[in-house]
């Protein structure tokens, strides 16, 4: 199984939800395999039936797998951790304190792990205490340039910038573009992303010369009825990035 996302050009690789495996396989061919296709780990009971059906998703789309938390949940951290060890996904969501964790147990470089940094209302800092006991104390705010040289040393591969709120957070979001591409690591932006703001966020981080860029597009997408992300509109999204990324 490849363990490195498809991302179109060489630079961008979007990241979606699935409500079901027929909506992954859906998704995955609306995106032309540019996408990673998250699945929960807050959906299951136990990390044992959490790996049984990652694998088959992961079988199904060529293993363009991203395990996530659930909305930052700094709970679902060390079950992430235990998991990715045994699916071995091309994409891991983590808090910033379980990127170490989750780079030894899966015994590897090429599956990308993303450390979560939230946003402080300060341009040139982030919060950093997004782990399971940190997220309930004292903020721990850093320079971002701090941030993303204590991922490196981690094992980590990029930031994933949440919750952004769209656009609520732009000069802090084009601040944090900026330090990724001056020190060559990727950048997730996550959080209120929709249609119309998607092309803003994604145009700032190229204009920044971020090398890698994953940008995650959730519950906007989503059909409210079933639960799926919709096809359509993560062809959509696909048209925006061919359309920006030359």
């Amino acid at each position: 199984m490849k363990l490195t996302p498809d991302y179109y050009h060489d630079r961008v690789c979007l990241n979606v939800l699935a409500g079901s495996k027929e909506n992954a396989v859906a998704v995955h061919q609306a995106a032309e395999g540019h996408v990673l296709v998250g699945v929960l780990s807050k959906n299951y009971p136990d990390v044992a039936s959490a790996i049984e059906d990652m694998l088959a998703y992961a079988k199904l789309i060529g293993n363009a797998l991203s395990v996530g938390l659930g909305a930052g949940d700094p709970g679902q951290s060390v079950m992430v951790s235990h998991i990715v060890g045994a699916v071995q996904p091309q994409h891991v969501n983590q808090v910033f304190t379980g990127v170490g964790a989750s780079r030894a147990l899966l015994g590897q470089h090429n599956t990308l792990v993303n450390g979560l940094v939230s946003p402080t209302g300060r341009v040139g800092m982030v919060k950093i205490s997004t782990g399971p006991l940190s997220a309930k104390s004292p903020d721990g705010i850093v320079p971002i340039e701090t941030a993303i040289a204590l991922l490196k040393d981690m094992g980590g591969s990029s930031i994933k910038f949440f919750p952004m709120g769209g656009l609520d957070h732009v000069d802090e979001y084009r601040a944090i573009a900026q330090a990724c591409a001056r020190d060559d690591f990727y950048l997730e932006p996550t959080g209120g992303i929709d249609l119309e703001n998607f092309p803003t966020i994604l145009q700032i981080a190229l204009d920044a010369g971020v090398k890698k860029i994953i940008p995650h597009i959730y519950s906007s997408i989503i059909d409210k009825t079933t639960g799926n992300t919709r096809p359509q509109d993560v062809a959509r999204l696909l048209a925006m990035v061919k359309h920006q990324v030359q």
